[in-house]
């Protein structure tokens, strides 16, 4: 054929030609089959590759989205009781001290009571006010009968004892769920508290929402406060899980952590809880609000949980992000709280 006294372009022309005339023949044998799911899909070729991040895409449970369904809720019942006797839920806030976070935070609440139709009642004092002065403004929300909740924003001013406050608010309306006996009711086996911390139950609330089942799994809490881990651990057990809890003193963290079919993170410590720490398919709660330095925010930072979410992401079966996780569930279990009480108060009357 003079293959090879050719020019290289007249070459590959005969070595097409060759091919095409005389295709290579495969080796005798029964036929090729096909395994069409070794095969990626035509629509993950198209997407270049996009398909793993829709994937994890999927795996983040929106608190914002979950959170507006559960007040939205909150709503409807609050016209109910309205049309039904008169009456609606009344939510009373006492801030002590200029604290820009508190503040904050308060204006949020005030801004859901209203959008809910429930009542918001507000005490502001500053942080040189004396104890005795918190515990008049506790005790007439206690005797006012449109008052069905009460929340005392934490933390006070050192001068004051934050456990005595906490204790003379009314049992009845103590919608943050941290009176010393809801508290223990919380703990014991067989008695239930008339109202749980908010923040705890909205982690529980959402891992519910979000179609993660509870009952015999291991569960890890990361922290050990009084607001979030404490309480978080002991609703975990009420839903039967095996409980626990990690702390600062812990010996080998992220070997218990590794094992947790369900993980809390309320550590306060940015990036804590790595990748390798997660085993494959946990539920992950990052309740860490932290901030972190960040160049190319205005503010000269941004916010960021206490795990690595673009790691633990790729190998957890649900993971809240942060923000937009857990911080709008709290909002929404203060008001879920108040209702509740509104409707045993007004009931009773």
């Amino acid at each position: 054929w003079g293959v090879q006294g050719t020019s290289a372009p007249a070459r590959i022309r005969v070595q097409r030609l060759l091919h095409t005339r005389f295709p290579p023949q495969r080796p005798p044998g029964p036929p090729r089959r096909i395994d069409r799911r070794q095969r990626p899909s035509n629509s993950a070729r198209a997407m270049g590759g996009r398909s793993s991040k829709a994937t994890d895409a999927a795996k983040v449970i929106d608190g914002k989205s979950i959170a507006a369904a559960i007040r939205g809720e909150i709503t409807t019942e609050v016209s109910a009781l309205k049309a039904k006797y008169g009456k609606v839920p009344g939510l009373a806030v006492v801030i002590v001290g200029a604290r820009p976070d508190s503040a904050t935070y308060v204006r949020m609440k005030r801004k859901a009571c209203d959008e809910a139709g429930i009542v918001s009642f507000h005490k502001e004092l500053p942080d040189t006010a004396t104890e005795a002065e918190v515990l008049k403004i506790v005790s007439e929300f206690n005797a006012n009968a449109d008052c069905h909740g009460i929340l005392v924003q934490l933390p006070l001013p050192k001068h004051m004892n934050e456990e005595k406050v906490l204790a003379a608010i009314s049992l009845e309306k103590d919608v943050d769920g941290f009176h010393p006996l809801n508290i223990g009711k919380l703990s014991m086996k067989g008695h239930e508290p008339l109202f749980m911390p908010c923040t705890p139950k909205g982690c529980v609330v959402l891992l519910e929402r979000s179609g993660v089942a509870l009952a015999g799994k291991n569960a890890v809490v990361v922290g050990r406060s009084n607001i979030v881990g404490m309480p978080a651990a002991l609703m975990l057990m009420k839903k039967d899980c095996t409980v626990t809890v990690v702390h600062s003193r812990t010996a080998d963290p992220e070997g218990i952590c590794k094992k947790a079919d369900i993980i809390i993170a309320a550590a306060g410590s940015a990036h804590m809880i790595k990748r390798s720490w997660v085993k494959k398919g946990a539920a992950v709660i990052d309740v860490g609000t932290n901030s972190v330095p960040d160049a190319t925010k205005k503010s000269g930072y941004r916010l960021t949980g206490d795990v690595d979410f673009d790691e633990v992401v790729k190998v957890a079966s649900k993971i809240t992000p942060v923000p937009g996780g857990v911080g709008p569930m709290t909002i929404a279990m203060l008001l879920s709280n108040t209702l509740d009480s509104a409707r045993r108060i007004i009931a009773k009357d």
